[in-house]
């Protein structure tokens, strides 16, 4: 094993001893001996079977057959869920020939950031992950189940049912995903697009005609983003069968996986010692999402949901375990927006079981850890397909298919992984550097100050900006505004900096996807509106931007920046488009590095 990789994980074990024995007693707890509904009263039983067949009614009411727990992010307005409709209903036949029944114990909200980019709704983004880690929860409290299947894919999604579901880790549990759309425009011609928008050489009927021909279907959108991130951590986590993160949607090998899932998760109930997801994932789990993340240059938004879904289990991870890990970590992937290619062409290259291999390989992940494939990370070494209808699986490639998007330890893409922590006396903040030009990674210039994302297209727009400069949009954390995506800066900043100016971003929002090639010191914290120097900048402050040294510095002597007033926002909207009814998260809501959660560790709640 790789000595950083050994003391990270380590380091972890070590803060995390008390959170971690509180929550694995509370789950050890939980667990009874049979199946769960035996502790219900016959009324509690009776509404719990009521709308059942007769059959299952049956079933359910004899009380030794396994129930499984059916909880989708269903709705047919994104892309990526809208293929779950079909999904409970093959995986109540796949249980039924096995013996056992299931329930769609519940639905979550799903929203999309590709919808709401940019609109009000954004600033409920963040905010829906716990909402649906709390939505989970409730669909599992009626206690009529022994395991649990999770269907979701997207950004906030995924890290809300993971931690719904470590809430009940008594439960063995698999996260189903639905599969990529095909490959539709080029990511590169479409950012290309929007810059030429945002440079009014194109009209809006242009950029949607190009933008439908990128979004084109149901599935999950191709670029690798928030979404298909998910997807690579709960393969390289365990929760996923082996090799079907990318198999696309629509395919008979995509439900014959479905399927399995389903039959799976009777054999983790069945075994001799059942596992449940909260014994399963453990802080060795953890670092290898960490490891699977930089390696592959994943979305910035991990930063917040690892922390956030690791202190669900008890596991307590920083903003420096990601710092050290990637400096350790080689990125082996090129996918847009830090390559051209799509998570197709990734997947067709030998996609998540490559880079596994080649990690394990170089002692840079944890080989011994509990999976829903069984014991060893090795069980991810292989891929899916289909014989004679039925589901088989062979060894996967000796190496990348296509080394312009896979390559190997021996030879990165980058000696060390894409994402960085910066600390200087503004905070400390992420930035994702995999996609960032070596010409554009030290950067020195004077402070611009934006309260909006608006604000800085209305400069642009006056031509005010075309100089070098460092955006400062502040006044976007949790506390501030639900810490939107401030997806619309790119088009403007990124043509900025094809014209030859040095520009980069500080701020206390998010990015996520929409990072790129443009510099950007995205989460930072303290935030503007928890008294964070980031509201003391001023126009024309000068500030060292070092992505080499890890460093980002307000070049203001101290003694004036102690005498400073902390800014007042110049928005305030937080009653508008329903936000009023996240008042309570924006104020109980905790700090970008510590996950932005309104939830607190084992042992340490609030409440």
């Amino acid at each position: 094993m790789n000595k950083t990789i050994l003391e990270v994980t380590k380091e972890i074990e070590k803060r995390s001893k008390k959170s971690r024995e509180i929550y694995l007693k509370r789950i050890d707890k939980a667990r009874i001996k049979g199946v769960n509904r035996q502790v219900l009263g016959c009324s509690n039983l009776a509404h719990g079977v009521a709308s059942c067949s007769m059959s299952v009614k049956s079933d359910l009411i004899e009380q030794k057959k396994p129930n499984i727990a059916i909880v989708s992010a269903y709705n047919d307005m994104l892309s990526a869920h809208q293929p779950f409709k079909k999904y409970p209903k093959i995986i109540k036949k796949a249980l039924k020939k096995e013996g056992a029944t299931a329930q769609f114990a519940g639905a979550t909200a799903a929203m999309c950031d590709g919808i709401t980019q940019s609109q009000p709704g954004m600033e409920l983004s963040l905010f829906s992950r716990d909402n649906i880690a709390q939505s989970t929860a409730i669909a599992l409290s009626h206690n009529m189940f022994d395991g649990a299947l999770f269907l979701g894919v997207c950004d906030k999604i995924v890290p809300g049912l993971l931690i719904g579901a470590l809430s009940f880790g008594h439960l063995p549990s698999i996260f189903v995903p639905a599969g990529p759309m095909s490959s539709g425009i080029d990511n590169a011609l479409k950012a290309k697009a929007r810059q030429e928008y945002a440079d009014s050489k194109i009209d809006k009927k242009t950029l949607l005609e190009i933008e439908s021909k990128s979004y084109h279907s149901p599935g999950t959108c191709t670029f690798y983003g928030t979404a298909n991130s998910n997807q690579m951590l709960m393969e390289i986590m365990g929760l996923h069968l082996p090799g079907s993160s990318f198999v696309p949607t629509k395919t008979k090998l995509r439900k014959a996986l479905t399927k399995e899932a389903a039959k799976r998760v009777l054999k983790l109930i069945n075994e001799n010692s059942p596992q449940g997801v909260g014994e399963m994932l453990n802080e060795k789990s953890f670092v290898n999402a960490i490891t699977g993340l930089l390696a592959t240059g994943g979305s910035t938004n991990h930063t917040l949901h690892l922390v956030a879904m690791a202190k669900a289990a008890g596991i307590v991870i920083t903003w420096d375990d990601f710092s050290k890990l990637s400096k350790a970590v080689p990125l082996l992937t090129k996918m847009y927006p830090n390559g051209t290619a799509d998570v197709n062409r990734f997947h067709a290259a030998g996609g998540i079981g490559v880079v596994i291999k080649e990690l394990l390989l170089a002692g840079l992940l944890h080989e011994d850890v509990n999976t829903v494939a069984g014991f060893g990370l090795k069980n991810y070494l292989k891929e899916p397909f289909l014989e004679e209808k039925e589901l088989r699986y062979k060894e996967i490639e000796k190496e990348s298919l296509d080394k312009d998007v896979i390559s190997t330890f021996n030879k990165p893409f980058d000696k060390e992984g894409g994402l960085r922590v910066l600390k200087g006396n503004i905070g400390q903040s992420v930035i994702k550097t995999s996609a960032i030009k070596p010409e554009n990674r030290v950067i020195k210039a004077k402070a611009i100050i934006f309260d909006s994302q608006e604000d800085v297209a209305k400069s642009f727009k006056k031509g005010e900006l075309h100089r070098d400069f460092i955006a400062v949009v502040r006044f976007q954390g949790p506390k501030a505004n639900g810490m939107p995506e401030l997806h619309s800066l790119t088009p403007y900043l990124g043509l900025l900096q094809d014209l030859g100016y040095k520009v980069a971003i500080i701020t206390d929002g998010r990015m996520s996807g929409a990072s790129g090639k443009v510099p950007a010191a995205i989460h930072m914290t303290p935030e503007a509106k928890a008294g964070g120097i980031i509201a003391k900048i001023k126009n024309g402050d000068e500030i060292l931007f070092d992505t080499l040294k890890d460093e980002i510095k307000l070049l203001v002597d101290e003694k004036e920046l102690e005498n400073r007033d902390c800014a007042k926002t110049t928005k305030n909207d937080s009653y508008s488009f329903a936000k009023e009814l996240f008042c309570v998260m924006r104020k109980e809501v905790g700090k970008a590095n510590e996950g932005a959660t309104i939830f607190d560790l084992p042992g340490f709640e609030r409440c």
